[in-house]
């Protein structure tokens, strides 16, 4: 299922299928059995009023869900560009040749911060995390052994500037992992189908053509939930504008 998700249009295709066909036996099922009297018929609508407003809901609350993740990964690039910017500077902290190797390491990285947010190759993505945590073990490792040498002020607020670069990554990748959970959207799926089987029951002979409408609404529904919260694919994508215009920067320096 998470895979499934990784492909909003696939998702859009399966789920109008599926409700379509849901509401197709719900026609069925009203054939083969006798029709609703009157006093029945205001009963059930009473409970397709009330499953058509939980699936709502749980749509909205599912949508909130996506929207923060979304929200919490495009903060999160905005604060690793901040660190990294930030950790450039506090090289002059750091004794000149130190300094010089830091500032070379981070124009590095940060070209490969960018590379995670635009590569869609898993293979190119696989490159880019070995290289970034190659970076990150150097970088750490200069000023790691200039702390040890000099245990001064200075000097360990360069390291608590690369502390915070090392960790923004650290928050920036778990933000991308934070999904919409399997359990939400097996809830959803599962109400979406009984609403158009209960539909679909209540249809009229006449209203077949109106019985697309609601597997429509519904799988466009998913599609936007599902394009949010997939972060590589579908329309719906985090540009690094801040980490471009860092590397930018200090390139030009």
């Amino acid at each position: 299922m998470t895979s499934l998700v990784d492909f909003p249009l696939l998702v859009f295709a399966l789920s109008l299928a599926v409700l379509w066909y849901s509401a197709q036996g719900g026609v069925l099922t009203r054939k083969r059995m006798r029709p609703l009297e009157e006093t029945e018929r205001r009963d059930f609508d009473v409970v397709l009023a009330a499953t058509l407003t939980l699936l709502g809901l749980i749509i909205g609350f599912g949508f909130s869900m996506v929207v923060s993740r979304y929200d919490q990964r495009k903060n999160y690039e905005a604060e690793e560009a901040n660190a990294i910017g930030t950790e450039y500077v506090r090289a002059d902290l750091l004794p000149a040749a130190e300094a010089a190797r830091v500032r070379d390491g981070l124009k590095n990285y940060v070209d490969q911060r960018v590379l995670f947010y635009e590569s869609h190759d898993p293979r190119q993505l696989g490159q880019v995390a070995l290289r970034t945590t190659q970076l990150q073990t150097d970088l750490w490792s200069i000023v790691q052994t200039t702390a040890a040498r000099q245990s001064t002020p200075t000097v360990a607020l360069a390291v608590a500037g690369m502390n915070d670069v090392l960790n923004s990554q650290g928050y920036t990748q778990a933000a991308w992992w934070n999904r919409l959970p399997f359990a939400a959207w097996c809830l959803v799926l599962v109400i979406a189908i009984v609403c158009n089987f209960l539909v679909g029951y209540t249809s009229h002979r006449r209203s077949k053509g109106l019985l697309l409408v609601m597997p429509l609404a519904v799988s466009t529904a998913f599609f936007l939930i599902a394009d949010i919260d997939s972060p590589r694919h579908g329309l719906i994508h985090i540009a690094p504008q801040n980490l471009i215009s860092l590397s930018q920067s200090l390139r030009a320096q």
